[in-house]
């Protein structure tokens, strides 16, 4: 199934937006992917094992930063009040920056921290586990905001004008999405114009949701550079540049109000003939998308570390008041249902650790491919996190629904439960919604056997490259395919795990009938498997339930070494690995037998107006408020 092949099924503006998605893509995988073998069938252990601990002299400044950080916020940060009044002190922002918060991924050469990758998610951890607003203002600067981009592509002048003013204080943002253009970057309408002198480039257009673009010092900003002409067929440019704070022609429309996160300085904002030096331009022309791609591939990392420390803090209020609580006799957390959500959610909080800190430590070892491992763990950890405060609301029951503030009042225990919730669910949506994950993650599992055979069903290609895909195909299918029908070894395998062995054999089976799944879904369907999206997101969730199996209990086996007695970290996994295999069960059971079909003929009804007698009955929103009409 390639590319080519696909696009005759598509619309033209469809066509477009697969054309600029493609070419943003990193091709080649040059380094090692443990996620990339897992869905070819591949149960690479030697690329989880051992456990990348963090080394004793890297914790050791990641233990006394995050306890400088964790006391300062105590003494000077109420979150509640960040909640309620939509704002930051200005006393916090200038604090954080005399901690060097907003230079914690600044090279030490330029006056930052030059934090790790583990460390700055720590950091980011301990942040979301206090107050979400200010882990958001702190991760969009340093994640998705200049300072990554600038590390990973800047030119050594850009580094030495900008990493500094970071390494200070000063602030960023990242304008990508439009009202018209978020997860599809081929509506982009942000155009840039270089000036006839060639010295500078104009920007005209309008950024929504641009976080902390209201307060940014310097900007990254995506616009639309004039196309190029390649094979006789029009290839759309986005090119990133630098914008500063004081530009004229920059406009601050408004700011957005949210339903979590309030404190945060996003919004909308217009650039009216914005002139922009050529220096400004990160990495070259036509580069943005690329750019923005590979950022993100360690930037939404922060999301996995901030979800992770939002659900231990629920693992913790839940241990409180599961022994507080008692009802008809007995406290709510040793009745059952109470029982069974402080388990899951404790078990299900390990394994966001393990799979977050695995992909971090990649990060900063590096010699490996993450595209897949970021996106993985920020699907997994955002997913779980939320269905571990879900749980803790309905364990609090009112108490979880009232605000902490509310309970003060009332001289009970003020957790911020709801508050938790509300500023969590973004975790699902930003930096790529669960879906785009999916579809992000179901491309790049398809990738070898795209490369490998896809031109085999492209109509318009030659006889000599479809000749060489039939015998790239007959040199790899016959030995892969036969392989992962093969008994996968010498019984009893996995010994040395113990408990947990048995869990690693079923990881090394599932992954190989993940294989024969993904390849057998891309015969029954060929092209069209695109399109179907249910299915490629069933098959990517079974590939991140066991990506989240296999980090739990590799990460086991080396904390066992350093604490040999302690048996908690073996029964968490343990019993995660048993809940995951029924969700496992349940997706693969839901590639052939689903509703899918159903759904889709429903749906094209309602939004045809065929079900227009179900709204009967409402006061039907439309859109401009419920304020009634005179």
């Amino acid at each position: 199934m390639s590319v080519t092949t696909e696009m005759k099924h598509l619309s033209e503006a469809e066509k477009q937006s697969l054309e600029v998605a493609e070419g943003a893509r990193e091709t080649e995988w040059t380094q090692p992917s443990f996620v990339k073998e897992l869905f070819l069938g591949r149960f690479r252990t030697d690329l989880i094992t051992p456990y990348p601990l963090q080394s004793a002299e890297d914790k050791a400044i990641g233990d006394k930063f995050c306890a400088e950080l964790e006391a300062f916020l105590k003494a000077n940060l109420d979150a509640d009040e960040v909640d309620r009044t939509g704002d930051l002190p200005k006393k916090v922002i200038d604090g954080l920056a005399k901690l060097g918060c907003w230079g914690m991924k600044i090279p030490k050469e330029y006056g930052g921290l030059g934090l790790s990758q583990i460390n700055y998610n720590r950091a980011v951890a301990l942040v979301a586990s206090y107050c979400g607003s200010t882990a958001v203002w702190l991760s969009a600067h340093q994640s998705i905001g200049v300072p990554q981009p600038l590390k990973l592509f800047g030119t050594d002048a850009q580094k030495k004008k900008y990493f500094p003013m970071f390494a200070k204080g000063a602030i960023s943002a990242f304008a990508l999405t439009e009202p018209n253009a978020g997860s599809d970057p081929a509506g982009l309408s942000t155009t840039a114009e270089l000036s006839p002198d060639g010295k500078n480039w104009v920007i005209n257009g309008t950024k929504l949701w641009c976080t902390n673009g209201l307060v940014a010092d310097v900007m990254v900003v995506m616009a639309r550079t004039p196309s190029k002409t390649v094979n006789g067929r029009e290839k759309k440019q986005i090119t990133a540049f630098i914008v500063e704070k004081g530009t004229p022609g920059i406009e601050y429309v408004s700011r957005c109000d949210f339903m979590g996160i309030r404190a945060i300085q996003n919004g909308v904002i217009n650039f009216n003939n914005v002139t922009v030096p050529s220096e400004n331009i990160l990495w070259g022309e036509g580069m943005g998308l690329k750019l923005a791609l590979i950022t993100l591939n360690t930037g939404r990392l922060t999301l996995p570390a901030a979800s992770a420390g939002m659900s231990k803090q629920a693992v913790h209020i839940a241990k409180l008041w599961g022994k507080e609580r008692v009802q008809w006799g007995a406290p709510i957390g040793k009745h059952e249902p109470g029982a069974v959500k402080i388990a899951n959610m404790a078990a299900s909080t390990f394994a966001q650790e393990a799979a977050t800190y695995y992909t971090s430590a990649l990060v900063d070892k590096g010699g490996s491919d993450i595209r897949l491992e970021a996106a993985m763990a920020k699907l997994f950890c955002s997913v779980a996190s939320w269905k571990i405060i879900d749980d803790l609301m309905q364990l609090r029951g009112g108490r979880g629904y009232e605000t902490g503030p509310s309970l003060r009042k009332r001289g009970e225990k003020g957790y911020a439960v709801e508050r938790m919730m509300r500023d969590s669910r973004i975790n699902r949506i930003i930096e790529g919604t669960d879906e785009i994950q999916h579809l992000f993650i179901a491309r790049e599992a398809l990738d070898k056997h795209m490369s490998t055979a896809g031109e085999m069903l492209n109509p318009k290609a030659p006889i000599s490259v479809k000749l060489k895909a039939l015998i790239n195909s007959a040199l790899f299918y016959p030995f892969w395919y036969t392989r992962l029908w093969l008994p996968t070894g010498l019984w009893p395998r996995y010994a040395s795990y113990g408990s947990l062995g048995k869990h690693m054999r079923y990881i090394e089976c599932r992954s190989r009938k993940l294989g024969r799944t993904l390849f057998h879904q891309m015969i029954r369907f060929g092209p069209k498997l695109e399109r179907r999206q249910m299915i490629l997101g069933r098959l990517v969730e079974i590939g991140t339930e066991l990506f989240a199996m296999s980090t739990s209990i590799a990460k086991v086996i080396e904390l066992e070494k350093q604490n040999p007695g302690d048996s908690g970290p073996r029964e968490l996994a343990d019993l995660f690995c048993r809940q995951a295999r029924l969700r496992i069960r349940a997706y693969f059971e839901g590639v052939c037998c689903n509703t899918d079909t159903a759904d889709s003929k429903v749906a094209a009804k309602v939004l045809e107006h065929g079900y227009d007698w179900l709204e009967k009955g409402i006061i039907v929103d439309d859109g401009l408020g419920f304020q009634g009409k005179k």
